[in-house]
Protein backbone atom coordinates (compact mmCIF):
# COMPACT_ATOMS: atom_id res chain seq x y z
CA UNK A 1 0.00 0.00 0.00
CA UNK A 2 0.71 3.57 -0.39
CA UNK A 3 0.66 4.57 3.22
CA UNK A 4 3.36 2.01 4.20
CA UNK A 5 2.80 0.90 7.77
CA UNK A 6 5.96 2.18 10.17
CA UNK A 7 7.27 -1.41 11.86
CA UNK A 8 7.70 -0.77 15.59
CA UNK A 9 9.22 -2.31 18.05
CA UNK A 10 9.53 -1.34 21.89
CA UNK A 11 13.34 -1.84 23.95
CA UNK A 12 12.47 -2.54 27.98
CA UNK A 13 14.73 -2.81 30.38
CA UNK A 14 15.19 -3.92 34.34
CA UNK A 15 18.30 -3.30 36.51
CA UNK A 16 17.54 -6.39 39.02
CA UNK A 17 16.37 -9.56 39.35
CA UNK A 18 13.37 -8.88 41.76
CA UNK A 19 10.30 -10.38 41.52
CA UNK A 20 8.49 -6.88 42.08
CA UNK A 21 11.02 -5.55 38.94
CA UNK A 22 9.64 -8.72 37.06
CA UNK A 23 6.22 -7.64 37.29
CA UNK A 24 7.03 -4.23 36.47
CA UNK A 25 9.33 -6.07 33.19
CA UNK A 26 6.07 -7.71 32.24
CA UNK A 27 3.50 -4.22 32.50
CA UNK A 28 6.37 -2.61 30.34
CA UNK A 29 5.91 -4.77 27.96
CA UNK A 30 1.99 -4.83 27.49
CA UNK A 31 1.87 -1.44 27.60
CA UNK A 32 4.14 -0.95 24.48
CA UNK A 33 1.96 -3.88 23.32
CA UNK A 34 -0.75 -2.17 23.80
CA UNK A 35 0.56 1.51 22.50
CA UNK A 36 2.35 0.32 19.12
CA UNK A 37 -1.01 -2.12 18.01
CA UNK A 38 -3.14 0.91 19.07
CA UNK A 39 -2.12 2.85 16.14
CA UNK A 40 -3.08 2.13 13.07
CA UNK A 41 0.07 3.33 11.78
CA UNK A 42 2.14 0.98 13.11
CA UNK A 43 3.18 -2.66 12.65
CA UNK A 44 3.96 -4.67 16.19
CA UNK A 45 6.96 -6.03 15.86
CA UNK A 46 7.53 -7.21 19.54
CA UNK A 47 8.57 -5.97 23.03
CA UNK A 48 12.58 -7.10 23.43
CA UNK A 49 12.86 -6.74 26.84
CA UNK A 50 16.59 -7.36 29.20
CA UNK A 51 16.49 -7.92 33.15
CA UNK A 52 18.83 -8.23 35.67
CA UNK A 53 21.36 -7.00 33.21
CA UNK A 54 23.27 -3.71 34.71
CA UNK A 55 23.30 -1.67 31.22
CA UNK A 56 27.67 -1.28 31.74
CA UNK A 57 27.12 -4.40 30.49
CA UNK A 58 27.06 -5.10 27.02
CA UNK A 59 25.57 -8.96 27.71
CA UNK A 60 22.25 -7.68 27.04
CA UNK A 61 20.77 -10.71 24.31
CA UNK A 62 17.30 -9.09 23.81
CA UNK A 63 19.26 -5.79 22.75
CA UNK A 64 21.44 -8.05 20.73
CA UNK A 65 18.35 -9.73 18.79
CA UNK A 66 16.85 -5.92 17.86
CA UNK A 67 19.89 -5.10 16.83
CA UNK A 68 20.13 -7.33 14.60
CA UNK A 69 16.88 -7.05 13.42
CA UNK A 70 17.26 -3.58 12.80
CA UNK A 71 20.39 -4.55 10.68
CA UNK A 72 18.39 -6.96 8.72
CA UNK A 73 16.29 -4.02 7.76
CA UNK A 74 12.84 -5.57 9.42
CA UNK A 75 12.77 -2.36 12.23
CA UNK A 76 11.50 1.46 11.45
CA UNK A 77 10.90 2.47 14.60
CA UNK A 78 12.37 1.88 18.47
CA UNK A 79 9.89 2.99 21.23
CA UNK A 80 11.89 2.74 24.77
CA UNK A 81 11.31 4.69 27.78
CA UNK A 82 14.20 6.90 28.56
CA UNK A 83 17.57 7.46 27.40
CA UNK A 84 19.12 6.16 30.33
CA UNK A 85 16.83 2.50 29.31
CA UNK A 86 17.82 2.56 26.20
CA UNK A 87 21.86 2.03 27.90
CA UNK A 88 23.84 3.30 30.53
CA UNK A 89 26.04 5.22 29.49
CA UNK A 90 25.76 7.84 26.88
CA UNK A 91 28.87 6.44 25.13
CA UNK A 92 26.97 3.23 23.79
CA UNK A 93 23.45 5.09 23.94
CA UNK A 94 25.43 7.59 20.78
CA UNK A 95 27.19 4.45 19.29
CA UNK A 96 23.86 2.61 18.85
CA UNK A 97 21.74 5.71 18.14
CA UNK A 98 23.80 6.80 15.20
CA UNK A 99 24.11 3.46 13.97
CA UNK A 100 20.44 3.39 13.46
CA UNK A 101 20.23 6.34 12.21
CA UNK A 102 22.00 5.29 9.58
CA UNK A 103 20.42 2.31 8.68
CA UNK A 104 17.09 4.90 8.77
CA UNK A 105 16.02 3.51 12.07
CA UNK A 106 14.45 6.07 14.58
CA UNK A 107 14.68 5.71 18.32
CA UNK A 108 11.81 7.73 20.18
CA UNK A 109 12.43 8.63 23.82
CA UNK A 110 9.62 8.73 25.69
CA UNK A 111 10.47 10.59 28.69
CA UNK A 112 12.58 13.24 26.19
CA UNK A 113 10.33 12.99 23.60
CA UNK A 114 12.80 13.37 21.19
CA UNK A 115 12.70 10.89 17.66
CA UNK A 116 16.19 10.48 16.81
CA UNK A 117 15.62 11.10 13.34
CA UNK A 118 13.82 14.85 13.73
CA UNK A 119 15.67 17.80 14.13
CA UNK A 120 15.73 17.39 17.76
CA UNK A 121 16.81 14.41 17.95
CA UNK A 122 19.96 16.31 15.82
CA UNK A 123 20.45 18.39 18.41
CA UNK A 124 20.44 15.63 21.42
CA UNK A 125 22.77 13.48 19.73
CA UNK A 126 25.17 16.00 19.49
CA UNK A 127 24.55 17.10 23.65
CA UNK A 128 24.97 13.50 23.85
CA UNK A 129 28.07 13.78 21.98
CA UNK A 130 29.29 16.48 24.01
CA UNK A 131 28.66 14.51 27.57
CA UNK A 132 30.25 11.36 25.89
CA UNK A 133 33.55 12.85 25.36
CA UNK A 134 33.46 14.10 29.27
CA UNK A 135 32.08 10.87 30.80
CA UNK A 136 35.03 8.94 28.63
CA UNK A 137 37.16 11.98 30.03
CA UNK A 138 36.26 11.32 33.67
CA UNK A 139 36.60 7.62 33.86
Amino acid sequence: SVLQKKRVCAYARVSTDSRRQEDSLENQMETYERLITGNPEYEFIGVFADQGISGYCENRPQFQRMMEKARAGEIDLIITKSISRFARNTVTVLKFARELKKLGVGIFFEEQNINTLSGDGEMMLAVLASFAQEESRSM
